[in-house]
């Protein structure tokens, strides 16, 4: 008998094809929230975060006597990862995948919103103005994209469909990658902007990228070049970018995460012209709980049946290798 153990967020559905694993003579399903959580863990052999975005296993993992695999609903698991959890055995596998594309389209996106004067634009329409505004090509033009991992990879091959000129930024520096021909260490990403029309954050939130984009990152990034981040609002430096975006240091940016969610209403970054705010929902096309579902559905028959995952999180580095 395995016991499964679904943390849901409060107010959320947790699908019908999740709830039919209970129906099943070697599964005890458990569904709880994050004030439940303590008292479902014992004996709980595999736990699913629904509720992704939750730190409530950090609080209860005392309790936690049986368990093997942790699978989180998401791309990030910054907020799973704890010393406690790290030192275990306890496997942890990720939504990989699931948001590669959805991610990718939403940044390409910005990126025609913001080269072609989008927001000027629709500001005219909002005025009845008739007034044409000249746009910029992305054909030809240059992208670094911070985070080598299964999203920055789709949105290289995005980009360079559209004749972007790509690089990446990772843990390493590296030569002949398949998706970025070059690759250099994010540490040294100053010294390689000069020319650079987007910089592209998609990076995983660890001790090494937090606040990894900087004021140095953005003073060393061209007056007329694009910040984007559809990864983790905490590895940038919230004040230093809205410093770059007020003095014209940078030419705009689009946002969809934050060092703080939501972002406060007298936020500078509401009011900035040249920045478009999305609220954390880039990857969340349609039926995309349903794709969650269906990969977690995938794992548990391979766990049942003791086969290996396809990918599983590397818990030192905080990211699938």
């Amino acid at each position: 008998m395995t016991v499964l153990t679904i943390l849901n967020a409060p107010g959320t559905h947790v699908p019908d094809r999740l709830t039919d694993l209970g129906r099943r003579d070697n599964v005890e399903l458990r569904i709880v929230g994050a004030d439940e959580l303590g008292s479902a863990l014992p004996g709980t052999e595999v736990l699913l975060l629904w509720d992704f975005f939750s730190t409530a296993l950090r609080d209860e993992f005392d309790h936690a006597d049986a368990l093997t695999w942790i699978h989180a609903a998401a791309a990030g698991v910054d907020s799973l990862l704890f010393d406690e959890l790290t030192e275990s055995d306890v496997l942890v596998t990720n939504a990989r995948g699931v948001f590669d594309r959805p991610i990718a389209e939403f940044v390409l996106g910005y990126m025609l919103a913001l080269s072609k004067n989008t927001l000027r634009s629709l500001e005219d329409q909002r005025n009845t103005v008739w007034n044409r505004h000249s746009t910029r090509d992305l054909a030809g033009s240059q992208a670094v994209i911070v985070g080598t991992g299964s999203i920055g990879r789709e949105i290289a091959r995005v980009l360079k469909a559209l004749d972007v000129s790509v690089f990446g930024a990772g843990s390493r520096a590296r030569e002949g990658d398949a998706d970025f021909g070059t690759v250099i260490d994010s540490a040294d990403l100053p010294s390689h902007l000069a020319g650079v029309d987007w910089v592209i954050d998609i990076a995983p939130l660890t001790d090494k990228t937090e606040k990894l984009i900087d004021a140095q990152v953005f003073s060393a990034m061209d007056s007329d070049a694009f910040f984007i981040n559809a990864g983790r609002g905490a590895t940038v430096d919230t004040a230093a970018l809205v410093t770059a975006l007020e003095s014209g240091q940078i030419a705009g940016a689009g946002l969809d995460v934050f060092d703080e969610e939501p972002l406060p209403a007298g936020h500078p970054l509401w009011r900035a012209d040249n920045v478009i705010v999305t609220p954390h929902m880039s990857g969340d096309t349609d039926g995309w709980r349903i794709r969650l579902a269906d990969q977690f559905l995938d794992l548990f028959e391979r766990y049942s049946a003791g086969e290996a995952f396809p990918h599983t999180v590397d818990k030192q580095l905080g990211y699938v290798r």
